[in-house]
Formats: structure tokens, C-alpha cells, sequence
């Protein structure tokens, strides 16, 4: 029964803990690097009740250190997907009709377990396992995450209080129902914060999830899902699996009760399901939700007006934090002739004053990339631009060196050709390359930026002339659906800069806002009226 209607008003956005030397937030997080290093940890697939454990075990080893063994998870099969499946539809009803009150104030006591008890866990499990230094695991596993649970347990508060209008006689409400069915989160490595937010912004709606995260994000997936249970999440709302992707793909993709799709990751893998769900759509009782955001190829373009300063930052920033493995990270900029001299100079001192190496040494600034397979990708684009008749140079950087962890250098290349691989092709890596030119034709380059790449997730321009601002805006409105002026691409703060995409990256579905919520609410109109007719004819009908 409904005694009151709750409202959850606009909440502040987690501060940013800055670990200045002898802080008690340094000396805590330290001391969980320490401790989780010295225990191995056995990391169970969670399915309904079950810590459900296969002995087909995977190492958990972080990128910076790969002979280091921090655990083990247990990998399923289909028929765990099956179980998993099973196990969110047999307490949908339940969730779904338990209070707003009291499925809320589940994700705002995990926001709060986050932001105190569990805060140097989170941050240490995403440090280790996915090689962040210690503020970009602050500004991702805690801060971000903790503001994705807030914001979306108010955001939802006040779609709840969207009611429609009603007339004389007439009542008329909404009721803003979960989808029909289970959802499936796959989520990427590199954000903590996304691996949270895809399956608890679909469980906060009111629906059951079965999750899948990267197999390099295993390590602080388990710690929020082990958050997640002690702020009293019911078992099966939300299951966390370790299954390779075609497998669970297929037994997902072909069940009747599939009812939507939250993923961040590629653009081949999300056109890939998109593919094998319109070949099942004859299988499902309701037409499914795709939220997909997905790859890009973030761009910077610096006006002649520009300062060299805020370029050169923007671009070592945008660029270079989080190793480049961000989905926004600035991969591409062009930089006109009459300041480009400048701004490679200060880039490469930038640059050359980055010191890379363990998380554990919280003066390096550049750890490692995520694992081999995106080492040696990235070094042989680094390798090619090396050839002489490649069309290319490298400004600065380029070493590549696996032997402890995988370290690729933060590398500068400049191409003389704007259509250059490295120009077009998504890296998602420490690598920027970089085109200059003419001062004087501006508009050329707008062209060339809106036309490069099949992405159009972020940009950034820079530049003291507001005219030229005002033209870049106007002419690159369909090049990013997050866009920066006089700032580096990356760093969208959940309630300011809701973030996604459109073109190859993705629905723009907008996470850490209301748009995105709205996908998973399936709305029914009640119409209620106090008198109604008991004739069918209408006063048009009579002629006298």
C-alpha cells in the first residue's frame, strides 16, 4: 500500500578526494592496494542466491604487472546463462512491485557504502585490475559511480511525477512500468563507472538484468556487486556472469522474454547484435530496447585565435589520462599552421615530463594499457608510422615495452595526409596524431573533421574568437554529441554533461540523465471517468 509520495530532490555531485601526501584517503587506499595484493581472491559468478563456481578458472592479473596473480573467476556456459536468465525472471514480479521508496533507497545506501566503508576497495580493485592511477580511479569507481546512483534515483523520482492532464469529469495518470521481460548489461573494461551504472540504471526502473562485464573488469565488478548485495539488493535482480560473448549472445539473443539491450563497447559487436536480434524479432512477446554507446575518433580543432597553453593541456589531457582508453579520449586534432610550431613544442615537453609505470607509484601518470592484445595493436600502428614512406612522424614517444606490464608511451604523430589511418581508425590507446592546417581555411578543416570519421561522440574546439567558435559549434552540430569549447573532450560529470553519441557511436541514449532512463520504463495510460455516457448518440445527430 502507497501512504505518500516519495520525491528524492537533486543531489550534489560527490567531491573529488585530491590524496595529498599524509591524507587519510592516501594512506587508506594504499593500504587496500597492499591488501589486496597479498590475497588471492575466488571470484564466483553471483546467480540468484548462488555464488555459483565452475573450476573453469581465468587469472586476474593487473596490466601493469602481468606475472602477478591477484585471483581467479569462474567462467560459465550456456546453461549458467539459462540459470541466470531464470533466476532474474523468477523475482521480476516482486521487484517490480516492490515500493519506489524502498527500491531506491537500495542504490542510495550502495552510493553511500561507496562513498565511506567500501571507497579505497572500489577504487583499489579498479587501480589494480584495470591500471587507473589513483585520481582517474577516484573520478571513475567512486565518483561517477556514486553520481550514477543518485542522480538516477532522483532522475526517475521526477519522471514518476509526470502525470498528464485531465478534464472536467476525467482523471488521467501514468504508469511507468519495467519492460516486459529481462534486460542484458554488457559492459566495457575501462570505466568501473559504466560497469555499475548499465545494470543498476535498468534494475532501479524496476527491472532483472543479467550482466556480463569485460573479463579485464572482473576484479572491481565483483567488489560492486558484493556492494550491491550488502545495501540489500534481493538475489536475481541483477546477475553477474563470466561467459565468452557468443555463447551467451545465443541463448540470449533467441529467448522470448529478452526485453533490451544496455551496452557500452565496439561498434562491430553492437552492430553484430543489433544484427541477431532483428533476425529473432518474430521470437520476442514485446519489441526489445537497444541502448548502445560505442566507439569514437574524438577530435580537437584549434582556430588560429586559439591559446597555445589551453591547446597544448587540452590535447596532453585529453589524450594521454587513462592511457587514452577512454571512448572520449581526443585521438585526432588539427591545428592550424600559424600556432602549430608552438603547440608541438610545449606538447612534447608535456609529454617527456609524463612518467609511466605501476599504479603503485602514485608519481606516475601513465600506467598500462589493458592487456596484450590492445598492446600489440596499438604497437603496430606505432610501428608503421615509423616508415619512412608511411606518410608520417612521430613528434614524441613510441616506445612499446611488455616485458613487466604493457606500456605503450604517450606517442605524437603527425600525418601530412588527413585521411591517415591513425586519423580514421579508432586506437584507443596513448596515441594522438595530429594535422596541420592553413590558418586561413578554417572551413576546410571543419569539413574535414565532420567528415573523417564514421564516429561522432566527442569534440572539442579552441579559440578566443567567438565567431569561430560560434561557426564550429553550428557546423560540427551533428560531429559529437558531447561538445567542448576552450576544454579537452573527456571528463562528462553525471548531471552536467549527460554523455553519449550518435553516427557509429551509438543511440545517444544520454547515461546520467532522464533520456536514458526513459528507455527502460514502458508507460500505460489509466483514463478514468467519474460519469460516463449511457447513450451513444451525440447532440450533432438531432435536427431539431
Amino acid at each position: 500500500m502507497q501512504y505518500g509520495d516519495f520525491y528524492y530532490p537533486l543531489p550534489t555531485n560527490e567531491p573529488v578526494l585530491n590524496y595529498a601526501p599524509g591524507s587519510k584517503e592516501k594512506l587508506a587506499l594504499k593500504a587496500a592496494i597492499k591488501e589486496l595484493k597479498s590475497n588471492k581472491i575466488d571470484v564466483p559468478m553471483y546467480i540468484g542466491a548462488e555464488e555459483v563456481r565452475t573450476g573453469n578458472t581465468v587469472a586476474i592479473r593487473p596490466p601493469h604487472e602481468h606475472k602477478h596473480v591477484l585471483g581467479h573467476f569462474h567462467t560459465g556456459e550456456a546453461k549458467h546463462v539459462t540459470k541466470a536468465i531464470n533466476a532474474a525472471l523468477k523475482v521480476k514480479d516482486k521487484w517490480a512491485s516492490l515500493s519506489w521508496e524502498n527500491r531506491a533507497n537500495i542504490f542510495l545506501k550502495a552510493a553511500d557504502l561507496l562513498a565511506t566503508k567500501y571507497r579505497p576497495y572500489i577504487n583499489a580493485t579498479t587501480m589494480l585490475g584495470q591500471s587507473k592511477n589513483a585520481h582517474q580511479a577516484e573520478i571513475d569507481s567512486a565518483c561517477e559511480l556514486i553520481d550514477f546512483l543518485r542522480f538516477n534515483v532522483h532522475f526517475l523520482s521526477e519522471i514518476y511525477r509526470r502525470q498528464p492532464i485531465s478534464s472536467p469529469g476525467i482523471y488521467n495518470r501514468m504508469e511507468y512500468r519495467p519492460l516486459e521481460g529481462f534486460v542484458f548489461a554488457l559492459t566495457p573494461f575501462n570505466f568501473t563507472a559504466i560497469g555499475g551504472n548499465l545494470p543498476t540504471s535498468v534494475a532501479m526502473c524496476g527491472n532483472v538484468v543479467v550482466w556480463k562485464c569485460a573479463n579485464t573488469q572482473v576484479y572491481s565488478a565483483q567488489m560492486f556487486m558484493r556492494i550491491l548485495k550488502e545495501a540489500g539488493l534481493p538475489d536475481g535482480v541483477i546477475n553477474l556472469v563470466f561467459i565468452d560473448g557468443p555463447t551467451i549472445g545465443n541463448v540470449i539473443f533467441n529467448h522470448p522474454d529478452f526485453a533490451g539491450l544496455h551496452f557500452t563497447g565496439s561498434t562491430g559487436v553492437f552492430n553484430n547484435m543489433w544484427a541477431s536480434i532483428g533476425n529473432n524479432m518474430s521470437s520476442y512477446k514485446t519489441y526489445p530496447r537497444i541502448v548502445g554507446e560505442t566507439g569514437g575518433k574524438d577530435f580537437v580543432i584549434a582556430h588560429k585565435s586559439a591559446d597555445v597553453d589551453v591547446v597544448a593541456t587540452a590535447l596532453a589531457r585529453g589524450a594521454f589520462e587513462y592511457q587514452g582508453q577512454k571512448c572520449s579520449a581526443a585521438s585526432r586534432a588539427y591545428l592550424p599552421s600559424n600556432i602549430a610550431a608552438e603547440v608541438k613544442k610545449k606538447l612534447v615537453e608535456i609529454v617527456k615530463a609524463m612518467k609511466m609505470g605501476t599504479v603503485e607509484d602514485f608519481t606516475n601518470f601513465i600506467n598500462a594499457v589493458i592487456d596484450e592484445k590492445s598492446f600489440d595493436k596499438l604497437e603496430s600502428y606505432i610501428k608503421n608510422a615509423r616508415k619512412r614512406d608511411s606518410g608520417a612522424k612521430i613528434w614524441v614517444g613510441g616506445k612499446c615495452d611488455k616485458t613487466i606490464g604493457y606500456f605503450i608511451e604517450p606517442t605524437i604523430i603527425e600525418a601530412t595526409d588527413p585521411n591517415y589511418i591513425t586519423m580514421c581508425n579508432e586506437l584507443f590507446g596513448p596515441v594522438l596524431t595530429v594535422y596541420v592546417y592553413d590558418e586561413n581555411k578554417f572551413d576546410e578543416a571543419l569539413k574535414l573533421v565532420d567528415s573523417t570519421s564514421p564516429y561522432a561522440l566527442t569534440g572539442a574546439i579552441i579559440a578566443s574568437d567567438r565567431f569561430a567558435v560560434e561557426l564550429a559549434t553550428n557546423k560540427l552540430r551533428n560531429s559529437a554529441g558531447n561538445f567542448y569549447i576552450n576544454d579537452k573532450p573527456t571528463g562528462a560529470v553525471v548531471g552536467q554533461q549527460p554523455f553519449g553519441g550518435a553516427r557509429a557511436s551509438g543511440t545517444n541514449d544520454k547515461a546520467g540523465s532522464e533520456l536514458n532512463l526513459y528507455r527502460w520504463l514502458s508507460a500505460r495510460t489509466i483514463k478514468e471517468t467519474f460519469n460516463p455516457p449511457t447513450d451513444f448518440t451525440y447532440p450533432f445527430m438531432a435536427e431539431k
